[in-house]
């Protein structure tokens, strides 16, 4: 059932993305800030804890959850080591995120060439 859960979440956070794209004059980067903020935000509220034992990899694997793992990153660190802890914490969580879509990018500049 889960498996079920995770293309319905993702493909909901996918359509929304595309529906944005399509009707607005937003650009790619736009949706992918608009949707890390989105999931910084529903961390906040404690929805996208629930989403994630819902969906499983369908909600930690869209960029909405790089927002969420910011935020709560932050707040982690905050409760460590004070205001100075939510610096370190942000990149404690995000820093996997951030190291692992370098390294994915530069291993695919070695398999595939842009068109001209």
């Amino acid at each position: 059932m889960i498996f079920i859960w995770a293309f319905v979440v993702a493909g909901l956070f996918c359509m929304i993305g595309q529906i944005i794209l399509d009707n607005t004059k937003f650009t790619p980067g736009h949706i992918t800030t608009l949707f890390t903020v989105i999931g910084a935000l529903l961390g906040f509220l404690g929805i996208y804890d629930k989403l994630i034992k819902l969906a499983g990899g369908g909600a930690s694997t869209i960029i909405s959850n790089f927002g969420y793992l910011l935020y709560k990153g932050g707040i982690e660190g905050y409760l460590e080591d004070g205001i100075l802890g939510i610096f370190t914490g942000l990149l404690t969580k995000g820093g996997a995120a951030i190291v692992g879509a370098v390294v994915f990018a530069a291993l695919m500049t070695l398999f595939f060439r842009p068109k001209d």
